[in-house]
């Protein structure tokens, strides 16, 4: 269980992540997802074969923390009735909803801990209630970090001024290789590890 629970955890998260994004894209106008049948929690629409499956479970197999993805929700943003300012509502809907996820996990740990400390099964569910908050703060924090594809990214675009952005949007053909070198070096869990640890402790 101590396999299985972090990657489930995870796999449900990264699919809460990008279905947010398509419900948003959906409501300002684009209805690509919503036709694709993306906007649904079943894993078998969301399932990429390496990010989802592969890579979580070599990661928890060798003792690392889980991490992965869900195969990304398809936007079109000639679709959005204000694509600039619809853009940034679409990008935030990820990390909004892994916060969130948190949150609510956090909650009912409260409640748990307050109301219900002597019910045995409950236990097993607080620790995957843990599990929610460490991997939805990380999914939060990580995917705002600025790197190109990342959510973070997208955000700072609209609020950078055009030229700027412009110019910014360029190295989103290294962005993938940014975040690896960033994540095999340490230096990216150097920059959020603090952030993370903050949030884990503040919610649990």
């Amino acid at each position: 269980m101590q396999y299985i629970i972090p990657v489930v955890v995870l796999f449900f998260s990264v699919i809460v992540h990008e279905v947010a994004h398509g419900f948003v894209a959906y409501k300002c106008g684009d209805d690509t997802a919503k036709v694709m049948g993306r906007l649904t929690l079943n894993p078998l629409f969301h399932i990429d074969l390496i990010g989802t499956i592969l890579l979580p479970l070599f990661l928890v197999l060798a003792n690392l923390p889980a991490f992965g993805w869900a195969k990304p929700v398809p936007i079109n943003v000639l679709k959005l009735k204000n694509p600039k300012k619809d853009i940034l509502y679409v990008s935030a809907a990820g990390v909004t909803a892994n916060i969130l996820l948190a949150l609510l996990s956090g909650l009912i740990m409260f409640f748990i801990r307050n109301y219900f400390a002597n019910v045995e099964i409950l236990g097993y569910v607080y620790i995957i209630l843990q599990y929610m908050v460490v991997v939805n703060v990380v999914l939060f924090v990580f995917n705002l970090v600025p790197v190109p594809p990342l959510d973070g990214s997208r955000i700072l675009i609209y609020l950078l001024p055009k030229e700027m952005a412009l110019k910014y949007a360029k190295i989103e053909r290294y962005g993938f290789l940014i975040i690896v070198i960033l994540l095999f070096t340490n230096v990216l869990w150097m920059i959020i590890g603090p952030i993370v640890n903050f949030l884990v402790k503040l919610i649990s």
